[in-house]
């Protein structure tokens, strides 16, 4: 039964950060929903929010370790460097807000 409530714990959080963090690309805002990698990264996330682990460093080794395929896999980007500033520190505060409400 827990694995089932983990299970949906993740996919709440992967709609949260699907919906609020975006990836810029030419002034383009691509939501994580929409470019598929919102699940990704509340899988590698979560397991932070359970050890009560999240900070900023964390958090970006985690974003910098998640490789973008680009140009039909040509190239390859970590998440991080696609993340524009902004949405790094809403993520890290929603990221902080999940683990409060755990």
């Amino acid at each position: 039964m827990a694995n089932s409530n983990t299970t949906e714990l993740i996919e709440a959080l992967a709609a949260e950060i699907g919906e609020n963090i975006y990836i810029d690309v030419a002034k383009w805002h691509l939501y994580l929903a929409d470019a598929h990698l919102h699940v990704t990264l509340a899988e590698r996330v979560y397991p932070l929010l359970e050890e009560g682990a999240v900070t900023e460093a964390a958090v970006l080794k985690i974003l910098r370790s998640i490789p973008v395929k680009l140009g039909g896999g040509k190239v390859e980007v970590p998440l991080a460097d696609l993340l524009p500033m902004q949405c790094q520190v809403n993520l890290l505060a929603l990221l902080e807000d999940y683990q409060r409400n755990l």
